[in-house]
């Protein structure tokens, strides 16, 4: 055992029975006084009194004063002087004995050992942290009752008085035993209970969190501070109300508690265990959100006495939670839910529609026009054009439908009963009505379409991503029919799918195989004489499971694929290779992608093709389309700046069909503008519009000392017009189909290249 806990113990008993000790032994001594009053001889009386009190005055001082009960534990010298002090009082009763045991007969002797008895059953039974010094005081003070009964000749009481002696020894180790036991307990207990108290203390001070208690009704006690002050209120006022109250606010009164409530009323009137329960707490009108804790309490009888537990306010942690939630289900830029939450409410509209046999419906509707906006205003632009878009359909949406955004300019509605067919048409239709009216952002009007595909579960589907992949098809129909419209999923979409899947796999393969060949369409004057002038290098792809696959059909497909890059520089070089067999004065005319020119080192690619080929600058012509200044503009123009200063011709494909800006002509000096088939097969037929289209471009082309060539011509009426209409240079089936090179070089046998 620890000798600081048995000296703390022996500090607090001397403490509490100093006081005790010295009066019973100063009282005992008056009893012996008066029972040998008249017996004893007065010195000897006298003397022993005098002795007997001065050293328990003394030793009161010693032990009882306030010094003492200040110290925590006694030291071994404190012992040592205890147990010294027990024996000194041993001999001021043994020597009683003496001093008045010597007088009077054995009746008086037997009255003083009663008392001195009483003193060692005392030293016995009320000392027993002190072993030592209590044995001391029974053996000395049961050695001189005996040798006091010697004396008077009473030796069986001498064996009488050492037998008790002996016994009280015995039962003091005992009784000594016990109480060190009792007391080294009862002091580890004390010390827990303190260090607990002390950590709840500060458990409670420095944390977020409190402390809280209820009784077998349910009602708050002991009430803690920082419990009160969550709860905004007095301690005393919270005292005795039932927990719930205390948590529902005005909804006790009404009844109606949240589900959150309801799962701990149950806990608690069950009377079980819970952890972490959140619970919704209304203080003074405002809600906030605790986290509780607690366990049912039990007496040693196992009766319940209440719940105790632990609280803290993790409201702030919950906003957190909620905001991390909204954002990962919601889209920041629009505030529609996002491609998680489409997915979710799509998948419970499958199994929905799977359980009440009805039909869902998935819409997917992608901006038309959208990109032109975005690559020419900025993306600032662009994103509230998005926010304004996400707001117009929200006003469409009703609660059978739920938009969001997918990303970049995609959105989607999931419909939940799509039974009614014409009910996802019209719905469409609302949409495509609502997203093309016009847009005004930063005092620019804009205009934007949006194409719609369309699919019903679980008939098209009947998982979420067969589902999405099926309004994906008809989507892409949509747009591959010009836009602004809206498709339903059809079967052989899929079939179509698979075709372009397969086309894409044949493609990769193309180059290596030597699928792809280059033909060649003449470009001839429009004066009477016809002069061959040019040839347009057109690719071709034959493909043994395909057979002869049209350019409209694969060069979508090369450009999704990202393959337009190795496939146009293998056009080029050949171009430029076959070019050389032609008279000098011949030029081709290669087509470019937008992916090329964007493309890095465009430039280097051309130059080293022209070097590889050794044929002049001059005689390449790179045609465009619109389409590349709607993707990054300001790179186009630069790229075409650099590659006309290298001396290549340039020539603007298709002008009229697309946005038709005069800026394209004001910021890239072009050589040629090619007019559409389309206006030319109009002209043929008197149309005003296309006459009217096909002048102004040969009045602009002419202003700006830019050639024009008429694409398309097929009959001899379709030549007049164009002759007549001032275009310079013609191209057509009229004068030739697109040829082999073999074929090109038989042009140029005759005496005069005219292929008319």
């Amino acid at each position: 055992m620890d000798g600081d806990i048995m000296r703390g113990i022996q500090a607090r008993t001397m403490r509490q029975r100093t006081t005790l000790r010295v009066a019973l032994n100063l009282v005992c001594a008056i009893m012996a006084i008066f029972l040998y009053k008249g017996v004893a001889p007065v010195w000897a009386t006298a003397s022993w009194a005098v002795i007997f009190s001065g050293f328990h005055l003394y030793s009161f001082h010693q032990f009882g004063t306030k010094w003492v009960w200040d110290r925590p534990q006694l030291n071994r010298e404190d012992v040592n002087k205890l147990n010294a002090h027990s024996a000194i009082t041993a001999v001021m009763w043994g020597s009683a004995f003496g001093f008045l045991g010597t007088s009077g007969s054995i009746m008086e002797l037997l009255g003083l050992w009663s008392i001195v008895l009483g003193m060692m059953v005392y030293a016995s039974l009320l000392l027993p942290t002190a072993p030592m010094a209590a044995t001391i005081f029974i053996s000395i003070t049961s050695l001189c009752a005996g040798l006091g009964f010697i004396y008077h000749g009473g030796y069986y009481l001498t064996v009488s008085s050492c037998g008790i002696g002996a016994l009280l020894i015995m039962a003091c180790l005992r009784s000594a035993r016990a109480q060190i036991l009792f007391e080294v307990a009862n002091s580890i207990v004390q010390e827990k209970s303190e260090t607990v108290s002390l950590l709840l203390r500060e458990f409670e001070d420095s944390g977020a969190d409190w402390l809280w208690q209820t009784d077998t009704s349910r009602c708050a006690t002991h009430v803690s501070p920082r419990f009160a002050y969550a709860l905004g209120e007095d301690a005393k006022i919270i005292e005795g109300q039932p927990l719930l109250k205390l948590i529902a606010g005005d909804a006790w009164e009404k009844g109606q508690y949240p589900e959150a409530l309801h799962s701990l009323a149950d806990r608690l009137k069950r009377r079980e265990s819970f952890s972490n329960l959140i619970v919704p707490v209304t203080i003074k009108g405002i809600t906030r959100w605790w986290e509780l804790s607690a366990s049912p309490r039990h007496a040693e009888d196992g009766s319940f006495l209440g719940f105790r537990g632990v609280g803290s306010d993790v409201t702030e942690q919950r906003e957190s939670a909620d905001k991390i939630s909204h954002l990962a289900r919601f889209d920041t830029l629009t505030g529609l839910p996002n491609r998680l939450q489409l997915t979710e409410t799509l998948a419970e509209a499958l199994t929905d529609a799977d359980k009440w046999r009805r039909r869902c419906g998935f819409m997917m509707i992608d901006l038309d026009r959208f990109k032109a906006v975005n690559d020419t205003l900025g993306h600032p632009v662009g994103d509230r054009l998005l926010a304004q878009v996400a707001r117009r359909l929200q006003l469409i949406m009703s609660d059978n439908e739920l938009c969001g955004r997918l990303g970049g300019d995609e959105f989607a509605v999931v419909i939940k009963d799509a039974t009614d067919s014409k009910y996802v048409s019209a719905l469409a239709r609302r949409i495509i009505e609502s997203l093309s009216r016009p847009y005004e952002i930063d005092q620019n009007t804009l205009y934007i379409g949006a194409s719609i595909g369309s699919a019903l579960g679980p008939m098209d589907g009947r998982t979420v991503e067969l589902l999405m992949r099926s309004a994906d098809l008809a989507l892409y129909r949509s747009k591959d029919q010009g836009g602004n419209t809206h498709h339903n999923y059809q079967h052989k979409l899929h079939a179509n799918a698979e075709e372009r899947r397969l086309m894409e796999f044949e493609l990769r393969n193309a180059l290596e195989r030597e699928q792809l060949h280059v033909e060649y369409q003449p470009v001839v004057n429009a004066d009477g004489d016809n002069i061959l002038v040019g040839f347009e290098a057109l690719l071709r792809w034959n493909n043994p499971k395909f057979g002869n696959v049209s350019p409209a059909k694969f060069i979508p497909v090369a450009e999704d694929a990202r393959l337009i890059v190795p496939i146009g520089d293998f056009v080029l070089r050949r171009a430029c290779k076959d070019a050389m067999s032609w008279p000098e004065t011949t030029r081709v005319a290669v087509n470019i992608s937008v992916d090329q020119l964007t493309s890095t080192n465009f430039v280097e690619t051309v130059i080293s093709a022209l070097h590889d080929s050794g044929m002049p600058a001059w005689r390449l012509e790179l045609e465009v389309t619109e389409s590349i200044f709607l993707r990054d503009g300001t790179l186009a123009v630069q790229v075409l700046d650099r590659l006309r200063g290298l001396g290549i011709k340039l020539s603007l494909d298709d002008f009229g069909t697309g946005y038709s800006s005069l800026g394209y002509l004001r910021n890239v000096r072009f050589d040629t503008i090619k007019v559409d088939r389309s206006f030319v097969q109009g002209a043929a037929k008197n149309k005003a519009e296309s006459l009217a289209i096909i002048r102004a471009v040969v009045a602009l082309a002419d202003s700006l000392n830019i050639a024009t060539t008429a694409e398309g011509v097929e009959t001899e009426s379709e030549l007049a017009m164009i002759q007549q209409l001032g275009c310079k240079k013609i191209q057509g089936y009229y004068f030739g189909r697109p040829m082999v090179f073999a074929d090109s070089l038989e042009l140029f046998k005759g005496p005069r290249r005219n292929v008319a």
